[in-house]
């Protein structure tokens, strides 16, 4: 026994190298042969204290998920966000107003245009020979009212001297019928039978110029209404000569394409040589405007009013989160203006949350420092309290 003893303590104390006990030598519940209190009681310690750190750690992570969920909740609360969202602009598709052949491009792909800048030129010389067509009918219109008018003043003239001949023609019948009534009242004896009768025709003579001269005047009237009308018809006349000038003119115009507004050029699907028709889309003008149409569920409306501030984030620029605002409300939801609208009142209904498009326009400067192009993607997050 006291062999043993010595054995132990020199394998406690390093001097021998440790031999293995056999399990066998281990006695139930007792402390393994070959093991001193002290070790069993630094493996006690370290377990507990792995034990204890464990608990502590777990306990932290706890506190922490608790805690970061409820100000997740406390924030998220205060806020309605969706990423069905994208970037949204007013595109302009250009298309020639006249068929012809394009003879100079005046614009790169994707470039930046001001309104009123010339973009396209087609073939003009069509057009320009339509105008100079035009332009002698305006000519020769001009003339025929020129003459029509001149024609008013002979026949005006004509008037005035038929007038003339009527003044002198009651003249004459003035001075007749004073020789007639002197013949008829002086002794017969006095003068002639011959004198009598010439005074008498010649009284009836000036009666009858008198009546033709006034119808003189009627027919000089009569022509100078017919001058009249022919210069309303030589006006009219004009009048269309001058419109199909003007429509002439503004045919040629057409010929150069210009832009309406501001904006980028692209989407291009024509170039120098190409034979276009009126109507055919050239290419597109996405205007400088930009804004947001976010689709919210429409049980997520209830607290978004217009004019709430809207923190806006953009995939294409993960750095910065824009400020803007709630603008205003679409008029229907998505499906009331698609191509097939849903009709409920046919079949099984199964109801479907709708969503409600909501433009909210950019409140922040530094919005046109970045590229922002139509449909890239949003996700906007309104404050609602």
């Amino acid at each position: 026994m006291d062999d043993l003893t010595r054995e132990l303590e020199r394998q406690d104390t390093g001097n021998t190298p440790a031999k293995v006990t056999p399990a066998s030598a281990t006695p139930p519940g007792g402390t393994p042969v070959g093991a001193t209190p002290t070790s069993v009681r630094r493996r006690g310690q370290r377990g507990g204290f792995k034990r204890i750190l464990g608990f502590t750690i777990g306990a932290v992570v706890l506190v922490v998920l608790i805690v970061g969920g409820t100000l997740y909740w406390l924030d998220a609360r205060h806020f309605e966000s969706t990423d069905d969202a994208s970037v949204d602009a007013y595109t302009t598709q250009m298309a020639p107003r006249v068929a012809g052949q394009v003879t100079k491009l005046l614009f790169a792909d994707n470039q930046h245009v001001s309104a009123g800048q010339t973009l396209l030129l087609i073939d003009p010389r069509d057009f320009q020979a339509k105008l100079d067509q035009a332009t002698a009918q305006q000519t020769s219109a001009e003339a025929t009212m020129q003459q029509a008018q001149a024609q008013v003043l002979v026949q005006q003239a004509s008037v005035d001297q038929a007038a003339a001949n009527v003044r002198v023609s009651e003249a004459d019948l003035l001075q007749a019928r004073q020789d007639y009534d002197r013949f008829q009242k002086i002794n017969p004896n006095a003068v002639t039978r011959q004198q009598i009768d010439a005074a008498t025709a010649t009284f009836h003579s000036a009666q009858a110029k008198l009546d033709a001269s006034r119808q003189m005047v009627d027919g000089a009237r009569a022509q100078v209404r017919a001058a009249q009308a022919q210069v309303l018809a030589a006006q009219a006349s004009l009048k269309q000569a001058e419109a199909n000038t003007r429509a002439a003119e503004l045919q040629l115009s057409y010929c150069t394409i210009v832009a309406p507004v501001a904006g980028i050029v692209t989407h291009r699907t024509v170039d120098a040589g190409n034979y276009v028709n009126a109507g055919q889309p050239l290419f597109a003008l996405v205007q400088d405007d930009r804004w947001v149409t976010a689709n919210f569920k429409e049980t997520q409306l209830a607290g978004i009013r217009p004019g709430q501030d809207v923190e806006i984030s953009i995939d294409a620029v993960p750095s910065v989160r824009f400020h803007g605002k709630v603008d205003s409300f679409q008029a229907g939801t998505g499906t009331v203006f698609s191509t097939l609208p849903a009709e409920n009142a046919t079949g099984n209904y199964v109801k479907i949350v709708q969503r409600l498009p909501v433009k909210i326009v950019f409140d922040d400067a530094r919005a046109k420092d970045f590229v922002l192009a139509p449909g890239m993607s949003v996700t906007p997050r309104v404050r609602v309290r």
